[in-house]
């Protein structure tokens, strides 16, 4: 006799969705699965977990990020990562019984959009997520690979210093980043701190000084496996340069200098999300060899 019932996924269930995860994909992503679980265990307020069991048994499980500032964005979404069934479960409406459970918890936290991104060839991946009311969003994916960049001497600042993101930079950068978007977004810089300095095995965030003063940041992270993937990757979450030193080259160097790092870790490409509103992003990024990526990102509305 059946008794599906729902719960929090645990770091003991490591081996049980990789399991899982072997079984569709055909390979396992344990680092990614380890961090990810062990993270969602030391921060529960960043992360939102469903697994579906049955008779005690996991049969499906999904796990969510929850994001507050990320890409500029003005209120905090959860940010799907995966959802997957075991093949014994599947045709049982499980995937939409864990999507479900996620949903009520993002109610419960007042958390209005969950979105999740997908390669466009993943139909049947696409199919489910119509299937439960997502629909395409405003953004797109852009990416290019880990290759240095063109030098750019264009009015660029000789003196520019750049170098590992620390503790103590907080302050500065919550500053530029009130003068870039007249917003407090201190709550979301704190987090990412907390994320990057403490719960990070790889630090590949960066700020840029010139005379000493901090001048701008590019705040990134290395994925291990996000959205089904097992290739090593980086996410850009943010940039962001002081008003008055817009133009002097502190954007590239912070670029050029992220991307020397992450092939020095054997990371091969680099991504970010872009608002088709913001050109100037968009320009400052395609001149440096970005490109519209094969993701889509699909986004719902919990009512």
């Amino acid at each position: 006799m059946s008794d599906l019932a729902l719960r929090s996924l645990y770091p003991e269930d490591i081996h049980r969705v990789s399991e899982i995860e072997s079984s569709l994909a055909g390979s396992s992503r344990m680092f990614f699965l380890e961090k990810r679980l062990a993270a969602a265990s030391t921060i529960p307020e960043n992360f939102i977990t469903c697994a579906a069991t049955d008779n005690r048994k996991l049969a499906g499980y999904g796990f969510a990020r929850v994001l507050e500032g990320e890409f500029g964005s003005k209120s905090a979404m959860a940010v799907l990562d995966t959802v997957g069934v075991a093949p014994e479960y599947q045709g049982r409406g499980i995937g939409k019984m864990v999507l479900s459970g996620i949903e009520r918890r993002m109610k419960n936290r007042n958390i209005p959009v969950i979105q999740t991104q997908t390669l466009w060839s993943r139909y049947a991946m696409i199919r489910f997520f119509a299937a439960t009311g997502f629909s395409m969003a405003t953004g797109q994916i852009i990416e290019r690979d880990t290759s240095p960049l063109k030098i750019d001497t264009t009015g660029v600042l000789p003196t520019i210093v750049v170098r590992s993101l620390r503790g103590t930079d907080i302050s500065a950068i919550n500053k530029i980043d009130s003068k870039l978007t007249a917003l407090d977004r201190s709550a979301y810089f704190a987090s990412k701190f907390r994320e990057m300095l403490d719960d990070s095995g790889v630090r590949v965030s960066m700020v840029a000084e010139h005379g000493g003063i901090i001048s701008g940041y590019i705040m990134a992270r290395i994925d291990y496996g996000e959205f089904g993937q097992v290739e090593k990757a980086a996410v850009i979450d943010t940039i962001g340069v002081h008003p008055d030193f817009a133009g002097s080259g502190v954007g590239h160097e912070l670029l050029s200098q992220l991307v020397l790092k992450l092939s020095s870790l054997q990371v091969e490409v680099v991504r970010t999300k872009v608002e088709h509103e913001n050109s100037d992003l968009r320009n400052f990024l395609s001149r440096r060899g970005f490109i519209p990526s094969q993701r889509l990102i699909l986004t719902k509305k919990i009512q």
